[in-house]
Formats: C-alpha cells, sequence, structure tokens
C-alpha cells in the first residue's frame, strides 16, 4: 500500500482558503425548538446536551446507566431544562435528530430504530463542525497510537507561533466546547482536533484545513468489525478540500491519503528516513522540512534537534514531525517548532521514566494499551524486562513478540490474556524467562514490580508497556500506570 507523497509537480504547497462561514449557516438557527436526543451520559454527552439548550433545542438524554455518578449528572442536567431518561429506553418520540456519543456502536438499538425512521445520527464532532464560527481552522489529528501527544505538540507549536490555538478532543476539552465561542470570549481561531475512529465514524461533513493519520494497526475491531472498516473510518479525516499529511513509513496511512483523500488537494508525508522533495524528516540530528519551503527539491529549512524531541523514541520522533507539517500548513515559522516541542510535557503514562534503582531504568508506558504501541514502546530500549497483559481484544501477539524477541531479558505477565503472550513468549523469545502473576486485584502491582526487578540486570529497563486494555484489573490505563510507579518508587 506505499504510495507517493510528493506533489505532482514538486512544489510547496499552497495554503488552502480558511474555513469560511459555517458549513451549515442554518443549522444553528434551526435548532430552536427542534426535538433531538443526546445518546450517552459519557465525556461528550453532558457538554453536548448544554450546546444544544443553549440554542433552544428541546433535548432528550438517554443513557442505560444508573450508577451515582450517572444519576448526579442526570440531577444537573433536568435542572438546565433537559429531559433525562435513564435505564433501557428507545428512540424518544417526535426525534427528528440524534448526537451519538461515540463509543456507542451502530448496531445499538436505538441508533438503528433512528435509521429505520430516517432520522440522521451525528456525533459531537459534527455537531461542532455544523455550529463551528466563520473563519475557525481546524488541524485534525487521528491514528491508532500518538494522537494526544502529537496535537499537544501542535497545540505548543501554534501558540510559540503567537496563534490563537487550543487542544481539543480526548484530551481534556470537547470538542463542541472549544469550536463553539463562550459568553465573553471569541472561539479559538485554530484548533488541533484529536479524533477518534469513532468519531469519524459519526462524521459526514467535517473537512480540516489540514489533516494527518499517524498509523493504523489493529484496534476496536470488534467495534468496526475488522481492520478495513476500522482504516476506512480514519480515512474519513482526507475531506474534501483537506490538505493531506500522511505517515510515508506507514502503509495504510499513505494508502488511505492517496484513496481516501482528496486528489485535488496538496499531499505531503513525513518519514524518520532522509525526506524526499515534499516530504518532512530526519537528517543526521535535525527534523527537516522539505515540503513548505519555496523551493522543495533543492531547499530544506531545518525545524528543530531530536535532542528536542522528548523523549526521542523513534515514534514520537514521527508524531513530532507530523505536528509540525500540520504547524508549517498554516504558515507557522520553523523558530515555532522548536520552541514548541521545548514546551512541550509529555501526557503522563507516556514512556516516562520513572527513576533507577540498583542500575535498573523503570519506565511507565502504561499508555500502550495495544500491540502497536508496545512495539514503539519496545523498540526504543536495548534491553527489557518487559511487564505486560490485560484485555488483549482479540488483538494478535505474535508479530510484537516476535520483533521484540532479541530485546527481551524477561516478561512479567499480568491480566486476564496471558495465554497468547505467554505462547508467543515460549514460539518466539525461549530465551527471554517468563513469569505470570495470577492475581487479578488492583493490589497485584507490587508482586508485579517485585518480579520484575528479581529478574532485571543493571543496565536493563523494566518497561511497563501492556499491550492491552486495563480494565479488568484497574479502573484505567492511568489508574495502572499510577500503581506502577507507587510500586517502584516504593523499592527505591
Amino acid at each position: 500500500m506505499d504510495a507517493p507523497l510528493t506533489p505532482a509537480d514538486g512544489s510547496p504547497a499552497p495554503t488552502p482558503a480558511p474555513s469560511g462561514a459555517p458549513a451549515d449557516p442554518a443549522f444553528g438557527a434551526a435548532l430552536k425548538d427542534r426535538p433531538v436526543c443526546v445518546a450517552g451520559l459519557g465525556v461528550s454527552g453532558p457538554p453536548v446536551a448544554r450546546v444544544l439548550l443553549a440554542h433552544g433545542a428541546r433535548v432528550s438524554v438517554v443513557d442505560a446507566r444508573e450508577d451515582d455518578a450517572t444519576l448526579e449528572t442526570a440531577r444537573r442536567l433536568r435542572a438546565e431544562g433537559a429531559r433525562v431518561l435513564l435505564g433501557e429506553h428507545t428512540l424518544p418520540e417526535g426525534t427528528d435528530l440524534v448526537v451519538t456519543s461515540p463509543g456507542w456502536r451502530p448496531d445499538a438499538p436505538l441508533l438503528v430504530q433512528a435509521g429505520e425512521a430516517g432520522i440522521e445520527v451525528i456525533g459531537d464532532v459534527e455537531l461542532a463542525w455544523r455550529l463551528r464560527p466563520a473563519g475557525q481552522r481546524w488541524l485534525a489529528v487521528t491514528g491508532t497510537n500518538g494522537k494526544t501527544t502529537t496535537v499537544r505538540m501542535l497545540e505548543a507549536m501554534l501558540r510559540a507561533d503567537g496563534r490563537d490555538a487550543v487542544a481539543v478532543g480526548n484530551v481534556g476539552t470537547p470538542v463542541v466546547e472549544a469550536a463553539l465561542p463562550g459568553e465573553s470570549d471569541p472561539a479559538p481561531a485554530l484548533l488541533a482536533v484529536e479524533l477518534s475512529s469513532f468519531q469519524l465514524h459519526w462524521s459526514s461533513t467535517i473537512a480540516p484545513h489540514a489533516a494527518a493519520v499517524l498509523n493504523v494497526a489493529p484496534d476496536h475491531l470488534d467495534w468496526h468489525g475488522g481492520l478495513e472498516p476500522y482504516a476506512l473510518a480514519k480515512g474519513r479525516i482526507y475531506a474534501p478540500g483537506t490538505l493531506r499529511v500522511a505517515n510515508a513509513d506507514d502503509p495504510w496511512s499513505s494508502h488511505l491519503a492517496e484513496t481516501a483523500g482528496d486528489p485535488g488537494t496538496p499531499l505531503h508525508g513525513f518519514t524518520l528516513a532522509t525526506p524526499r522533495a515534499g516530504q518532512l524528516g530526519v537528517v543526521e540530528d535535525l527534523l527537516v522540512d522539505r515540503a513548505f519551503v519555496a523551493d522543495p527539491h533543492s531547499g530544506a529549512e531545518e525545524l528543530a534537534g531530536l535532542a528536542d524531541v522528548v523523549p526521542a523514541a523513534p515514534h514520537n520522533v514521527a508524531n513530532a514531525l507530523a505536528a509540525a507539517a500540520l504547524a508549517r500548513s498554516v504558515g507557522a515559522a520553523p523558530a515555532a517548532v522548536r520552541a514548541g516541542l521545548a514546551a512541550f510535557a509529555p501526557e503522563p503514562h507516556r514512556m516516562a521514566r520513572l527513576g533507577s534503582v540498583a542500575g535498573v531504568d523503570y519506565v511507565d508506558d502504561s499508555k500502550a494499551t495495544n500491540p502497536h504501541a508496545a512495539a514503539a514502546a519496545l523498540s526504543a530500549f536495548a534491553s527489557v524486562v518487559w511487564v505486560a497483559g490485560g484485555l488483549l481484544k482479540g488483538a494478535e501477539v505474535e508479530d510484537l513478540v516476535r520483533e521484540a524477541a532479541p530485546r527481551l531479558r524477561a516478561a512479567v505477565l499480568m491480566g486476564r490474556d496471558r495465554e497468547p503472550l505467554r505462547e508467543a513468549l515460549a514460539r518466539y523469545a525461549p530465551g527471554a524467562e517468563v513469569v505470570e502473576i495470577g492475581a487479578l486485584g488492583d493490589d497485584a502491582m507490587p508482586e508485579v514490580v517485585a518480579a520484575a526487578a528479581g529478574l532485571a540486570r543493571p543496565g536493563d529497563t523494566v518497561l511497563l508497556a501492556p499491550a492491552a486494555a486495563s480494565m479488568d484489573m484497574f479502573t484505567d490505563y492511568k489508574d495502572r500506570g499510577r500503581r506502577f510507579a507507587a510500586a517502584v518508587a516504593a523499592r527505591g
């Protein structure tokens, strides 16, 4: 699926025109008194409901849960004017628009009922796009791994360039909140938007100024029904008129940019190799731009050094290049790329070095919740005691273990889905000692860390990169990472 990533004439990419007026100028006005159903009271549900109420819609919110947190959220929304229906419910009578939480599967009965009735179903991102103010531009990022890091880097670069920019999505600020003006403050001029495959599935008209697919690897296949529909959902980010940024080292990213994107818009790649004309890449220890320059055939612009990327693991350098491409697509200066990387602070539980005990380094990459992310983490170290396991969600691990085998001194396996990992280690890394921790309680981590410490030698790295979700043992990946860090600290 390799695809050429250089513009046909090798010329620098023209900057597309600003977004202009909202995609549907009448949409906001037409919400007044419109009966709208909000499906789900998760992270996006309450802000969606509030935005709809602010536009005068008659809002009904539906959620099957009735736990304490949901009941409290429901109480607040009712006080603000929404109708909230908890427990199993069908589509409220009279509904003529559904705004679904991204995690709701297409086969959810309420959504199926809406589809059969010819009622449009959109997501929170699509709602934000239709309501965005004139002139606001979106720079969008999707991919299996690296989305949050990339939009945070992008936000830092844009701010270093003096731009009014905010990172939104699964980074703390819902898209629908940041896309709209507040009571006293205007909406940001630029949004660095993190988009999941779920959100893209429920979007139909969004057209970012520029967009990047960082990578595609098997994940959420149970939701999408397979790798190809999952990848195609990611590819929806390349909308008509959207400047395309693709990972030249990732076959799916390149393929989607070529086939799902608009052939009339510029296409630029980023690579960890020496960049060709039209690409950003690495030359010795420098990040270099040969895309957004006056003459990409004979010219290049130094953006930053590898030392400016923290941590400088290969996958994180790729994230920085993607962010730089998006920042450069709106005219950010090269110096702003370096300054943004200097200002960027990695999110917790992403390749976080916890310290050294008895000559052994400990690294928390609990956010590595799938094999693709774990592979990137393992590739950054020469000799690893690997802490892995949890809920694999049907993901295959043989390729991961086969590629990582030369680096594995030992492994400590935890969680429910240990067997596939154990079998792959026996097959591809027979020299690596394996210890299994059978306890599934959230207090098992000290035992896990003690086992890893017993297997490690000076110069090794004990790496928590589970390749799996965490909910069999922990509240979430953050809880897992915190417990790992606490157990390491207790040994120091």
